[in-house]
């Protein structure tokens, strides 16, 4: 794999190590898939464009706990809750930054995602941007996601009334990343308007699937293997950065405001509260690409599951838009505070995260020497990673029914029953997504809007195939739109009064449109 700056080997061992040979001194007593290969490794049946699911079915056959070699690097992956429930403990174990976010460095550096636990960058810009998702915040951001929903449902009814289906997965990427320019930056992709993606987008689509790469292929034979990759990567990567210079360089022009508005403003105008200290600009770029990356590319998933089993499901739809009705009644547009009270709708979007968390697993390393779980030792700096996607099925949490669709594993008394640390969506630890309450916002906002306007149907031969990109997302899903006849309401207009008034307590950066 390829090095890094600090001393570290790609995956985040130092240079010269395997690692088969640092920190899991008794590694043969974990299980392992059988039909090793000779210098490939565990690669029978594998696939380097699914590596996640080929995960998931090896967990199945192999245990809580188990190993893969791939091209002289042993793997240990957990998924069992016990064990995940021990590395959950912050005090023994941290975030351990490998793989694939490892090979997002090149774009992302030390933003909030990728930092290494030695940088101190991390600490800075966590301190100065968590009040950027306190309640008063996101209440703020309420307006906006309001207004972007509108041009979905503007799109969404256009395709209906042309009798086409619509493209889920395609159009919830335009919605959290117009949702997320804007609120957090100030700036308008103008996806909607487009017949394809922004470039941007492909960009990001492309250092995604890249990073992906990297990890199936032998690190020494990649600068041969990749070439014409590693080409479009670097490509992309400029875009990547030239789109951001350009966002920040209409910031600074516009002369902010004062760190009183949006997340940019938090990064060029605010100070650390206790030492002074400001994000330097390069840091600042890669904040704006890790937000501009990760604050869509999971929430976008996440709807996509979530709409496809609604449209699987017409009694929890049903169920889900008697709900929106109830609580929302004839309010044109819904408050901020309107949202929380979706309770049964959250829960539809909490279960399809469980069977499909979007960020599908996590890695955690050893603060110290220990034992995981009381039977395996780990030397300090070993780690593993968390396979999420397991976690959230395995059958001694969520019963022996754990691979079916059923919201009401999250109602108040059954999330109460069940132990700590089994629905990890979001991570864990002080590195848990700081986003996190954003998303969730976010699209339970949406899904209530698009239930009450719409009745949505399932294409009849569509089975559900997952891509990969180090995030998931449903492959080809398409649905058909019947408008709901006496019931559906309008979704809000961002010029009538209700919402104006909201947003006038909320000042917000002027919104720039952004060019390719």
């Amino acid at each position: 794999m390829a090095s890094t700056t600090n001393g570290l080997a790609a995956d985040g061992l130092p240079k010269g190590f395997r690692s088969a040979e640092l920190g899991w001194p008794e590694l043969h007593r974990i299980p392992r898939p059988p039909y090793r290969l000779p210098l490939l490794g565990d690669v029978v049946g594998a696939s380097r464009h699914t590596p996640m699911q080929d995960s998931l079915r090896y967990a199945r056959r192999l245990g809580p706990i188990f190993r893969r070699r791939a091209f002289g690097n042993e793997f240990v992956f957990v998924w069992g809750a016990r064990l995940a429930a021990d590395l959950a403990d912050e005090e023994r174990f941290a975030k351990h930054v490998g793989l694939g976010v490892a090979n997002l460095r090149p774009v992302a550096g030390d933003g909030l995602f990728t930092a290494y636990n030695h940088e101190s960058n991390w600490q800075l810009a966590h301190d100065v941007l968590a009040p950027g998702f306190s309640r008063e915040a996101m209440a703020g951001y309420h307006v906006m996601m309001l207004d972007v929903a509108v041009r979905l449902t503007d799109h969404w009814d256009r395709a209906r009334t042309a009798g086409r289906t619509v493209d889920v997965p395609g159009d919830m990427t335009k919605l959290t990343l117009e949702t997320i320019a804007r609120t957090g930056f100030g700036h308008d992709f103008g996806s909607f308007e487009r017949s394809r993606p922004h470039p941007f987008v492909t960009a990001m689509v492309g250092t995604l699937s890249y990073a992906q790469r990297l990890n199936t292929v032998p690190g020494p034979l990649a600068p041969w293997l990749l070439r014409g990759a590693t080409r479009r990567n670097t490509a992309d990567i400029a875009y990547l950065n030239r789109t951001v210079d350009d966002l920040v360089r209409a910031r600074r022009a516009a002369g902010g405001a004062g760190g009183a508005g949006d997340l940019l403003d938090r990064m060029l105008e605010t100070a650390h509260p206790e030492t002074g200290e400001r994000l330097s600009p390069e840091n600042v770029r890669r904040q704006v690409i890790t937000f501009l990356v990760a604050g869509h590319e999971t929430t976008s998933g996440a709807l996509s599951f979530a709409l496809h089993y609604l449209a699987q499901h017409p009694e929890v739809a049903a169920r889900a838009r008697t709900e929106v009705d109830r609580v929302w009644g004839d309010t044109e547009a819904p408050g901020y505070e309107q949202v929380a009270k979706l309770r049964y709708v959250r829960r539809v979007l909490d279960e399809s995260l469980r069977l499909w968390p979007t960020a599908p697993a996590f890695a955690r390393e050893a603060r110290a020497d220990t034992v995981l779980g009381g039977s395996h030792p780990m030397r300090r700096g070993a780690w593993a990673l968390v396979l999420a996607g397991m976690l959230h099925r395995d059958p001694h949490v969520w019963g022996p029914d754990a691979e079916e669709f059923d919201p009401d594993r999250f109602d108040a008394k059954a999330v109460r029953a069940r132990a700590p640390h089994t629905f990890k969506p979001f991570g864990t630890g002080a590195r848990a997504c700081i986003g996190r309450q954003f998303a969730l916002h976010e699209a339970t906002l949406v899904l209530g809007l698009l239930l009450r306007r719409y009745e949505i149907r399932p294409e009849p031969d569509y089975r559900l195939r997952v891509t990969e990109r180090l995030t998931l997302m449903p492959e080809g899903l398409r649905l058909r739109l019947e408008h709901r006849v006496g019931n559906g309401r309008a979704c809000p207009d961002p010029a009538r009064a209700a919402v104006a008034e909201e947003a006038a307590s909320a000042p917000r950066c002027p919104v720039h449109r952004v060019g390719d």
